[in-house]
């Protein structure tokens, strides 16, 4: 599948479709620090307002997190709910910012029941102030032609970076200087996060700068897609037939342990790997539409892959997320055979 993907694609899109979505996530691990999260905005113009999330892991074991919905009136810019997200640079450089108040959860699971959690728990004054900085190439655009079946619309372009993310954090009396690694994400077109059956989505990075992109879509008619990337440090490669196996809680059936088996591209030909992650925090997220319910489980992983992405002396372990969405049936996770 051929795809494009432009400088001017780290700009706005136009979109008339009555669901479609303009998004850019940004998420960080200072190792050192101990400190983790991720920043979202998600413009819906066509429905008058944006998703924004800021969600920070914390090192003390706390998750500080606010969902919002602002008004917005149309999409020409990442700028609602106290979140803005500007291009210095396509590909290179861009600043992230967030100015308000986060919600702090000594139980981050609590979040199950969003209605309780924002209102029995305290509030502090936030302050992010971020550059996140290009790490690897790119990875993917928008394709020539359509991939996704009517009704079953999430981004019809997407793509994908590693990215170093250096700046201040401060959360009430408390602040951090940050030198962190992450992921960041743009997509455009329609979505309803009542489109997949399940996904998983887990980024790596790894200490050494090298890091990678696991994805797992499923359908619940068909088999879906498996794919991803690995960063060695100098070239993307890409990564096909995905399989992942996870370890569940017993209370709300959350993901504790992963364990992911793929194959990379090279240039001597395939090559097998496998990567686990253990979940170190979690917050359980949801999305409600047209009676359905959808919840996206966003856990702070510790990640290690079987031998190095860049060379005999290159770096095991890492930190990232993994994100997992599932629709929920009769109380269930549709996804736990996975």
């Amino acid at each position: 599948m051929k795809v494009r993907l432009g400088p001017e694609d780290e700009y706005m899109h136009p979109g008339p479709e009555p669901t479609f979505n303009e998004s850019m996530y940004f998420n960080l691990h200072d190792p050192e620090v101990g400190l983790g999260g991720f920043l979202r905005i998600g413009n819906r113009p066509n429905e008058g307002h944006a998703e924004v999330t800021v969600c920070l892991f914390l090192p003390d074991g706390r998750v500080a997190f606010t969902f919002r919905r602002p008004e917005i009136t149309d999409n020409e810019r990442f700028d609602a709910g106290g979140v803005a997200f500007d291009v210095v640079s396509p590909f290179e450089e861009l600043r992230v910012r967030y100015h308000g108040k986060l919600v702090l959860l000594d139980e981050p699971l609590d979040m199950a029941d969003p209605r309780t959690a924002f209102t029995s728990n305290p509030w502090e004054e936030t302050q992010v102030d971020l550059t996140y900085t290009g790490a690897s190439t790119p990875f993917g655009g928008e394709p020539e032609e359509s991939h996704e079946r009517p009704g079953e619309e999430f981004a019809r372009g997407h793509y994908e970076q590693l990215v170093r993310a250096r700046g201040t954090i401060t959360l009430g009396d408390a602040s951090w200087e940050v030198d962190a690694r992450g992921l960041r994400d743009h997509s455009w077109g329609p979505r309803t996060w009542q489109a997949p059956w399940y996904y998983r989505w887990l980024t790596v990075n790894l200490t050494d700068g090298t890091g990678m992109m696991l994805s797992r879509i499923a359908r619940q008619d068909g088999p879906g897609t498996r794919g991803g990337f690995v960063w060695d440090g100098a070239d993307l490669r890409l990564v096909d037939d995905v399989e992942i196996r996870t370890e569940w809680s017993d209370e709300g059936r959350y993901h504790e342990r992963v364990r992911a088996s793929f194959t990379v591209r090279g240039p001597d030909g395939p090559e097998r790997r496998e990567l686990t992650g253990e979940v170190r925090n979690l917050i359980p997220l949801r999305n409600r539409r047209d009676g359905r319910v959808t919840r996206i489980s966003e856990g702070m992983t510790a990640w290690t892959v079987d031998r190095p992405l860049g060379g005999p002396d290159g770096a095991t372990t890492g930190f990232g997320l993994s994100e997992y969405l599932d629709q929920i049936i009769d109380d269930e996770p549709v996804g736990l055979a996975e």
